[in-house]
């Protein structure tokens, strides 16, 4: 048999691990971003006003049971007992007091960390003036990378983030087939990404170095490497990766990103020394394809009752989206979609290998210089 003192050892060796499951030193409870910081207080200060009462009906259980046990004669016994106005008071008062202190601080907590509201601080103490200008950053979560868009300095990347320190970061967020979540733990919250919708997020970083973000929302069989680098840079080392992105070369187009979008795991992370401007509200109206109506058009043509005439032939519907993601088959012209009603006849030559000449001839309307329909509008000679 081991010595008793060794068996007890044995006993106490996993409460040392204890510490370890406090959340201690972790980056969401010590993170370098003002924001993640307040939420990180948030749930300190949740958790200690929980304690309050956590803490007291714990340590009373053990004293009552211990006091009222069968085997202390000493204890008050008294079986007919089962009312007392103090007891209540206190039962029921101290945490309604709790209640109402954690429905006020997550009130406030909840307007001032609200995702979409422009930050009025950096840090303690040190407001957002007017002449600030945050850094925008488009972001894109495909199967299974992410896709950052910077339309101020021009450029893109996949699975690498690089933001100025002390400035002010406004995200616009999207996804190109399912449901994901953004979450960069030292920066800011997660929030969702989503097809076809955009949602934003603000945040600062007050420390620079080496941080990691990743998806928070499982989405397939590449999630688990759905992750990328952070980096929080000076002023002078984000104006040089700038430039260096610059120097890379590559363009992110409208092809190159239907290429990008068809799922893939473990993806390395890419540059573009340039993007199309129109690229993420492309992304976002789900009309990234040459040819296809825009949500937002159709959505347009929707509020104004609907297309009349001209929408007609153009009630083909969305397969792709029912089957596939965008990207994942070959050839995009042997797919089905709303096409746009505005595209222009000479796309027929070339970028539209279905599509036929249209005669112009036979149509009239506002814009049309037909002479008949001018003849006809004219005013009769007196």
């Amino acid at each position: 048999m081991l010595p008793r003192s060794t068996a007890r050892f044995k006993l106490l060796a996993p409460l040392g691990l204890l510490p370890l499951l406090a959340g201690c030193n972790m980056v969401v409870l010590d993170p370098a971003g003002d924001v993640a910081r307040q939420q990180g207080n948030l749930i300190l200060i949740s958790t200690a006003l929980m304690l309050l009462i956590i803490v007291p009906v714990m340590i009373l259980t053990v004293l009552f049971a211990w006091r009222y046990r069968a085997a202390n004669k000493e204890a008050t016994y008294k079986p007919d007992w089962d009312h007392s106005t103090q007891l209540e008071l206190v039962i029921w008062a101290a945490p309604l007091l709790i209640i109402i202190c954690l429905g006020a601080l997550t009130w406030v907590a909840t307007h001032l960390l609200d995702p979409y509201r422009p930050l009025a601080r950096t840090a303690p103490g040190q407001a957002v003036t007017a002449e600030v200008r945050p850094v925008e950053v488009q972001v894109v979560a495909l199967d299974w990378k992410w896709l950052f868009i910077y339309p101020e300095q021009g450029i893109a990347t996949v699975n690498e983030l690089a933001l100025p320190a002390h400035r002010p970061v406004r995200f616009r967020i999207s996804a190109s087939s399912v449901m994901n979540s953004f979450y960069i733990p030292a920066l800011a919250g997660q929030i969702y990404a989503m097809p076809g919708m955009e949602t934003k997020l603000h945040g600062v970083f007050n420390n620079t170095g080496q941080y990691t973000g990743f998806s928070a929302n499982y989405s397939g069989a590449g999630f688990s490497d759905m992750r990328f680098a952070v980096k929080s840079l000076s002023d002078a080392d984000f104006a040089a990766w700038v430039a260096a992105t610059k120097a890379g070369g590559g363009t992110l187009d409208r092809a190159v990103y239907l290429k990008l979008e068809k799922p893939s795991e473990k993806v390395a992370a890419q540059r573009f020394a340039s993007v199309d401007p129109q690229l993420f509200d492309a992304v976002v109206n789900m009309c990234v394809e040459p040819g296809k109506m825009c949500m937002h058009d159709m959505m347009s043509i929707d509020a104004a009752g609907g297309a009349g005439v001209a929408g007609i032939g153009n009630v083909r519907s969305l397969t792709y989206d029912k089957f596939a993601a965008r990207g994942t088959e070959p050839g995009y012209w042997g797919r089905r979609y709303v096409g746009a009603l505005c595209s222009s006849p000479l796309i027929a030559s070339g970028d539209r290998p279905d599509a036929t000449p249209v005669d112009l001839a036979p149509l009239t309307g506002a814009g049309l210089k037909q002479t008949a329909f001018a003849d006809r509008s004219a005013p009769p000679h007196s």
